[in-house]
């Protein structure tokens, strides 16, 4: 069993960066990958990115990628998702994510989820 915690959501102007953190509970952290996911209002979930266990592979939708950035820590078991150069259409609550397998992950079939984070981004 694995439980999510993600924090570090706010209120950003256009331009301006975020860090969201996720800590896991469980001794098998680094045996997960991770992976971040985001919904606007009136719309779907959808992928943001995902890192494997080792943190030595990352993906990332073609929306955020160049401007989005996941980075793991195991000894704290906590991934983190940097986000710079935010735009209002990044505008979502942002979860975060875990399963033994990355492409899992990408496709959204976890079993464990976080709460989410609310992030706005102001025009």
């Amino acid at each position: 069993q694995v439980q999510l915690v993600e924090s570090g959501g706010g209120l950003v102007q256009a331009g301006g960066s975020l860090r969201l953190s996720c800590v896991a509970s469980g001794r098998t952290f680094s045996s997960y990958a991770m992976g971040w996911f985001r919904q606007a209002p009136g719309k779907e979930r959808e992928f943001v990115g995902t890192i494997s266990w080792t943190g030595g592979n990352t993906y990332y939708a073609e929306s955020v990628k160049g401007r989005f950035t996941i980075s793991r820590d195991n000894a704290k078991n906590t991934v983190y998702l940097q986000m710079n150069s935010l735009k209002p259409e990044d505008t979502a609550v942002y979860y975060c994510t875990a399963d033994h397998s990355i492409t899992t992950v990408v496709g959204g079939w976890c079993d464990y989820w976080g709460q989410g984070t609310q992030v706005t981004v102001s025009s």
